[in-house]
Formats: C-alpha cells, sequence, structure tokens
C-alpha cells in the first residue's frame, strides 16, 4: 500500500488528543470516522474541534470557508465496527491504559481490513507492548502526537522489530502530506525521546523544589525566561554545539555528580497526588487555579503556538 491508497481514516477515542487529531486529517481533506464511549464525548468533541477551527480562522491560519467542509468529513459512532471496518488507516488515541489499548487493538486486527495500518497515539508505550494481541503485528506502530496536536507539528513515529518498512514510510509519507513534522525514533524504548526529555526535566524540577533550592514558581520563571526561549528555536544539540562541547564538559563535570538520577518518583510527587493537589484538574497544585487562571494560562500557551504557526505558514 501507497499512502494514495489511503482514503479513510478513523480515530478512535475523541478526548484530549484524539479530537485534534480527526481534525488534522479532516482538515487535509480526508473522510474521518471518530469513535468514543457516549454521543456526549463525542458532541463535545465536535464542538472542541469547531472551536479550534474558528481559532485558527481567526488568525488568518485557515480560511473560514474551510470550517463546514471540515466538519461535514468527520463522522461519529460510538460502535468501534462502524468506525474501523473500512478504514485504511486508524489512530487510537483512548487513554494510557496499557490493558484497554491491547484489547483496542486486538479488536482492531478482527475488524479492520487487511491492508489497514494501526497507530496508537500512546505517550510512553512500546508498539509491541500495545499490539501484543493482535495478529498483523507488521503493520502497528506508535504515533506520538504532542498536545495540543493540532497546533504541535511534530509526531515521534516508533517501530517495533515487527514493524514493517512499508508500514512506517507510508505511515510517514502520510504525516508529511497532511502538514506534521514526523520523527524517526530509531529504536523501540519506553517514553521515545520527547517524553524521556521531559520526564528528565521535570524529575530535577521537583528535585529542586524538594530541597528547597527555589520554589516552583522560580522555577517555571527560570525556565519560561532564559533556555526555554531558545529551546523554541533551537534543539540541545544546536545550542551547546554553539557554546562547544569543550565549554560543556567543564561545565558539567562537577554539576552531573550534583544532579539528581533517581529512578524512584520523587516524594514530593507522590505527596501532591496523595492530598489531591493535581493541578488544575482539582485547581490545586503548587499553584492555585480559579477559572480565570487557566483560561489565562491557556490562553497564553494558544497565543504563542498560533504565532508560530503563523510564521510557519
Amino acid at each position: 500500500m501507497t499512502v494514495d491508497g489511503i482514503t479513510q481514516i478513523a480515530v478512535i477515542g475523541a478526548g484530549l488528543m484524539g479530537h485534534g487529531i480527526a481534525q488534522e486529517f479532516a482538515s487535509a481533506g480526508y473522510t474521518v470516522r471518530m469513535h468514543d464511549v457516549t454521543d456526549e464525548h463525542l458532541e463535545t468533541a465536535c464542538i472542541q474541534i469547531e472551536n479550534n477551527l474558528n481559532t485558527l480562522a481567526e488568525n488568518a491560519i485557515i480560511q473560514k470557508e474551510s470550517i463546514a467542509p471540515t466538519l461535514r468529513r468527520i463522522q461519529t459512532h460510538t460502535e468501534l465496527s462502524r468506525v474501523a471496518e473500512n478504514a485504511d488507516f486508524v489512530i487510537e488515541a483512548v487513554p494510557e491504559d496499557l490493558a484497554l489499548k491491547q484489547q483496542i487493538f486486538e479488536e482492531l486486527d478482527s475488524i479492520c481490513p487487511s491492508h489497514t495500518i494501526l497507530a496508537s497515539n500512546t505517550t510512553a508505550l512500546m508498539p509491541s507492548q500495545v499490539g501484543l494481541k493482535a495478529e498483523r503485528k507488521d503493520k502497528i506502530l506508535n504515533t506520538h502526537y504532542f498536545n495540543p496536536p493540532y497546533l504541535i507539528p511534530l509526531v515521534e513515529l516508533i517501530r517495533s522489530t515487527d514493524t514493517a518498512d512499508e508500514t512506517v514510510t507510508v505511515t510517514f509519507d502520510l504525516l508529511t502530506a497532511i502538514g506534521k513534522t514526523p520523527a524517526m525514533i530509531e529504536k523501540e524504548v519506553l517514553g521515545f525521546v520527547g517524553p524521556r526529555l521531559q520526564a528528565a526535566l521535570i524529575r530535577e524540577a521537583f528535585a529542586i523544589v524538594e530541597q528547597g533550592i527555589a520554589s516552583a514558581e522560580t522555577v517555571d520563571l527560570v525556565v519560561r525566561n532564559s533556555f526555554g526561549r531558545r529551546l523554541s528555536v533551537a534543539g540541545p544539540f544546536e545550542v551547546f554545539e554553539l557554546a562547544g562541547w569543550d565549554l560543556v564538559l567543564a561545565a558539567f563535570e562537577e554539576l552531573y555528580k550534583d544532579l539528581n538520577s533517581s529512578s524512584d518518583i520523587n516524594p514530593l510527587l507522590c505527596q501532591m497526588v496523595e492530598s489531591g493537589k493535581l493541578g488544575v484538574k482539582s485547581k490545586a497544585g503548587f499553584y492555585s487555579w480559579t477559572d480565570d487562571k487557566i483560561q489565562a494560562l491557556r490562553d497564553r500557551m494558544n497565543r504563542a503556538l498560533i504565532q508560530q504557526a503563523k510564521e510557519k505558514s
């Protein structure tokens, strides 16, 4: 199969990531069938997609006239078979529950045509884990999007040792065709690249706060107003190539010994969860959250991402 043979997309899970992924394919002209367990979830997802598209139109990233045709390309169903039976390419975007994902892939394996590629949007699980109970292991891989998927261009592609070269090539070409930036991860590993780097950063951030070196607010202030700005335009290897690896070596010879390298979850993180301080969803974490503060943060992040999208377009 080639990318030209793909006409129908199925998205399983219409939540935080799924609805944005469905939006991207529909915007690119594909027929999309989106699945979730209730009609209410699907209705909410369609409203979110329309809101997203209106925001893009207001910022001149898409034409307003394209919104209605895009929405018409998205069909919704609560029956998995209705969504997947004629799909050429399926992306699973359900919650990060390995048993649930394995069950869905097993069902998709029996429902979908033999040529169908099955992709998982898991954040950390490996494709060999997700597709363990499926037969077509040569057509299974991970497509890891970043939130919000309709504004962040990168998608990590992760194959298992069973994934066929053709599956990788078709997926890479498909994502490129809809305007994404696919990154091929060369070895199957938990967390891939993006989540591993983020995990290393937040581990050190928790250690800094736990040890009383600085507050969470100060850590955020430092990241936002220093290297975080550089990382929006250049990756870590590019940044340190400019500095010179001799200087990097000299700076890190002592520092590395003092960085957190524990393989245990930071006790402060455990305490936060045990006490119900989950962040925005509980309106309490390191910060106190009101509806206005939550919306202000989301607006700030979206404005920056929209500006980057405008510059790219």
